[in-house]
């Protein structure tokens, strides 16, 4: 058994312990296997552990990989989108993590409409007000999300939120409670929202806890960055 299919295999047991522990359905959890500066052997073997969601952060480098590996998993968007960035990424992604202004969704909208394709997207949040994270403001999320259900090649699906990173994983849990406490006000307005994606591989279970629909898992499977 490889090392990654090991990982792999941890990750799904401490997903579903997670689950249980606050009498959730591991079946509501998707694990998003973040690719990102990992060769195409390593994720390849990831994929025969059972991964079935790529979490990439840069178009060009996902480009290569899903032209290599194909489309029998879905390929996710995680990183920070650029708006000149959107015409490749409707045409590569099954979902975009990181929609996070009017503009980008404008140009993610005109661009998927070019190429007939409504493209699944998360509002990212900054939650934390962090002024190097990227992410919109959350007193801007609802004129985001009006426009958005507007847009008809976008469909919103959920809110994303990457907290400050903690050494001890229960200091996440203050912003993944925020950011299901703002996707039940959407609920409340009428905006259905079925997806969050919080949590990575230091808190993911904490993020289950508080309600993840997504968690977003790189080091604990393919090990640490290069």
């Amino acid at each position: 058994m490889s090392t990654i299919k090991e990982n792999y295999l941890k990750v799904m047991e401490r997903i579903e312990r997670a689950a249980w522990k606050t009498g959730r359905n591991p079946k509501e959890i998707k694990l998003v296997a973040v690719s990102k500066t990992v060769e195409t052997d390593q994720i390849k073997e990831a994929i025969e552990a059972g991964a079935s969601i790529l979490g990439e952060n840069y178009v060009q480098e996902a480009q290569k990989k899903i032209e290599e590996i194909g489309r029998s998993v879905a390929w996710h968007f995680i990183g920070h989108l650029q708006s000149n960035k959107a015409k490749y990424a409707v045409r590569l992604f099954d979902m975009i993590h990181s929609l996070d202004s009017i503009s980008l969704a404008e140009e993610l909208n005109h661009r998927a409409e070019q190429v007939d394709r409504i493209i699944k997207v998360l509002i990212e949040v900054n939650i934390s007000g962090e002024a190097a994270k990227y992410g919109a403001d959350e007193e801007k999320v609802f004129s985001l999300v009006r426009r958005i259900c507007d847009l008809a090649h976008l469909s919103l699906e959920g809110l994303m939120t990457m907290p400050p990173y903690f050494d001890s994983p229960e200091m996440s849990r203050p912003y993944f409670i925020q950011l299901r406490t703002l996707k039940e006000k959407m609920e409340k307005e009428g905006i259905p929202m079925s997806e969050l994606s919080m949590g990575m591989s230091n808190d993911f279970e904490i993020a289950i806890e508080e309600g993840a629909t997504y968690v977003r898992v790189g080091t604990a499977i393919f090990g640490p960055r290069k």
